[in-house]
């Protein structure tokens, strides 16, 4: 069997298995989004962080309530906590509720411009169990300072990734790259510097017209660039480094399994939950905040039975709701595609790369 048929086996083996579990899904990794606050104003940030300090947060009393609730609801075994924000550190009680979900037995990573982690907060995130993190890094020193909106964020945020490389014993160190059309003629540089640090992955994923990217679309990829950056992910992989792209959007055939380690399938509400610094309950962080797609508050509704009983929009096809993608041939694989670039006024697909990549 040739590679291409291989692949087309697999996909349609991913697609059984998501229609078998979709009634009953089973819940594998819940983001906590613990503060919107950020130190940071990137002008790409999906969530508009920093535009919300005034937005509630759940209390360290809260969390606690939370935690123990997943914990006999879900378990800890198959259960990850995918920590984020805003920038997570803000937060003064953070290491007082990351310490309690490690004493529950909980595995947790986090999101984080790293620059408030020095050679004390990188030992005190080991010692309250933190097991991997990704660091953004979008661009050489002057670009990423720019697309920030803060002088001094890419020398902190080196800082920060040395102090944990320093400090040692975590799972995953790893460094998430933001590729636009303003940052794209600099990825040959960023992967030299990628080399000589002692990184365990190199994530590089596209611009998402999503939140404050939305408000400049001079950031967007042309398709040319986004051919090119697919290449260039294809190649290093090729060549043994541990250069990845994200989970989002299906490629085509060619591509898939070739720039990541496995096939797309969008988890939005079917392996992924998320609980919002408010605490609503959502799918992805990334998805846009509307009413329907809230599907409950954790201050008043039981995440189990959330889980269990919700989440119906995120787990029928998008393909659905627009004759455009039911029509297309790939739709039995992509299903319309990720949740979290979808025009729910329009129902169509902001992120396609039909004719770009395939």
């Amino acid at each position: 069997m040739n590679p291409y048929d291989v692949k087309i086996q697999h996909m349609r083996q991913l697609a059984e298995y998501r229609r078998s579990i979709i009634d009953a899904p089973p819940l594998r990794n819940l983001f906590l989004e613990l503060t919107l606050r950020c130190n940071e104003r990137c002008i790409h940030c999906g969530s508009r962080c920093g535009e919300h300090d005034r937005v509630p947060e759940l209390s360290l009393d809260q969390y606690r309530r939370i935690l123990d609730d997943v914990k006999r609801d879900f378990g800890t075994e198959s259960l990850e906590l995918d920590i984020t924000g805003g920038e997570p550190l803000l937060r003064r009680d953070f290491y007082d509720i990351m310490g309690y979900a490690h004493s529950l037995g909980f595995r947790w990573g986090m999101t984080s411009n790293a620059t408030l982690i020095d050679d004390e907060a990188a030992r005190k995130l080991h010692e309250c169990g933190m097991k991997t993190i990704s660091v953004s890094i979008d661009g050489l020193e002057q670009t990423h300072d720019r697309l920030r909106g803060m002088k001094g964020a890419f020398a902190g945020a080196m800082r920060g990734i040395h102090a944990l490389i320093n400090h040692g014993g975590f799972q995953a160190i790893q460094v998430t790259t933001v590729v636009n059309h303003g940052n794209f003629h600099e990825l040959p540089e960023l992967f030299e510097l990628m080399c000589r640090m002692d990184i365990d992955s190199w994530r590089v994923i596209n611009i998402e017209p999503i939140g404050r990217a939305k408000d400049n679309p001079d950031l967007m990829l042309t398709q040319g660039e986004y051919r090119q950056m697919f290449d260039f992910i294809k190649e290093k992989r090729m060549e043994g480094y541990p250069v990845t792209y994200g989970c989002s959007h299906f490629l085509g055939v060619e591509y898939e399994r070739q720039v990541r380690k496995w096939y797309f399938l969008c988890n939005a509400g079917i392996y992924t939950a998320s609980i919002a610094s408010n605490g609503d309950i959502l799918a992805c962080l990334d998805i846009e905040r509307r009413p329907e797609l809230v599907q409950g508050n954790i201050l008043s509704d039981s995440l189990k039975d959330v889980w269990e009983n919700q989440f119906k929009i995120f787990r029928s096809d998008l393909s659905d709701r627009s004759r455009k993608c039911r029509d297309c041939d790939s739709c039995e694989f992509c299903h319309g595609g990720a949740h979290h670039s979808w025009d729910y006024d329009r129902n169509e697909q902001q992120v396609c790369f039909k004719d770009i990549l395939f």
